[in-house]
């Protein structure tokens, strides 16, 4: 199996020109949104890749091409995210609807309207989550799970002091409901500030480039990002890692870039404890996204557990 940790740059480019033929973009009305995808591959086993908060299907563009070559792989935008539709929440009448319960919903209905068959979820942050919740609420579509980094959604209501909680909500709501958000928002969807986010969470900050920047900074200045954004850093509530695992029915398999500085791996490790979860897989000097910092590492890792449960 080829990965790019092997790979010299010319052969890379010329890998990529026999596989974009086959590597196409396309757009799924779900609910009446738009939602973009991306897929490769016309065999083997299903695989969607969902990406952490922020970023896209192009977070997953060094995956897509290698694992293709045994597999039928997915990348979707989730809605409010990348090139997917950003509806207002404010004008939806609906509490928290960017939530993992919606994002479940959809990587679920994904599954059934354009895949038309379970699949492995491959997951990045709180992708993780998302994939969590789609196999909770409908197992039979989940046929495992690999968590990258998982958020540990350090900033939930319940793993904040009692009386730091009515400050961190009045904060909230001041941004949700004043120009400071907006103002907040603008100052962060910079090239300059999209990259030194990115250094920050990349260990191998020479995998920061122009390129990734543009890739996450760019739907970020789509209409309604801005809503999109203020209302998910505002919510505190929904399910936490530690109470959707024991849920899971299907195979778990949790691995960690160990120079993460937003998801300790100290505290990552005791996902590695739960039943449901087969293993917990060190990535030494890797950050946060993994998959787009290590492919070379990450690569192998889907393809051998994928192999495992394959058949099961």
């Amino acid at each position: 199996m080829i990965s790019f940790g092997v790979l010299p740059d010319f052969a890379l480019s010329i890998f990529n020109c026999l596989y974009i033929c086959f590597w196409s973009c396309s757009t799924w009305n779900w609910k009446g949104y738009s939602i973009r995808y991306q897929y490769c591959g016309n065999s083997g086993p299903a695989l969607v890749l969902v990406h952490g908060f922020g970023a896209n299907s192009d977070h997953w563009r060094k995956n897509i091409p290698v694992l293709a070559q045994s597999h039928r792989v997915f990348s979707i935008d989730l809605i409010g995210y990348g090139y997917s539709d950003k509806p207002n929440p404010r004008e939806l009448g609906v509490e928290n609807f960017y939530s993992f319960e919606t994002w479940g919903s959809q990587l679920n209905d994904f599954c059934k309207d354009v895949i038309g068959d379970k699949a492995f979820f491959i997951c990045n942050s709180i992708g993780g989550l998302v994939g969590l919740q789609a196999a909770i609420l409908e197992p039979q579509l989940c046929r495992g799970i690999l968590l990258l980094n998982i958020s540990l959604r350090m900033l939930h209501i319940t793993k904040q002091p009692w009386f730091g909680r009515p400050l961190i909500k009045a904060f909230q709501n001041l941004l949700r409901n004043t120009e400071l958000g907006k103002f907040f928002f603008k100052s962060v969807a910079t090239p300059k500030a999209v990259k030194n986010i990115l250094c920050q969470c990349y260990y191998d900050t020479s995998q920061v480039t122009d390129e990734l920047v543009q890739a996450i900074l760019l739907p970020g200045l789509e209409p309604g990002a801005v809503d999109v954004f203020l209302e998910f850093i505002c919510y505190s509530a929904g399910p936490l890692p530690e109470e959707l695992l024991p849920q899971v029915k299907c195979p778990v398999l949790v691995a960690w870039g160990d120079k993460d500085p937003w998801e300790p791996i100290e505290l990552g490790k005791a996902y590695g404890n739960f039943d449901t979860v087969e293993d917990f897989v060190v990535l030494p000097n890797v950050g946060h996204c993994p998959q787009d910092e290590a492919p070379h590492l990450v690569n192998p890792l889907v393809e051998s557990f994928v192999a495992r449960h394959a058949n099961v």
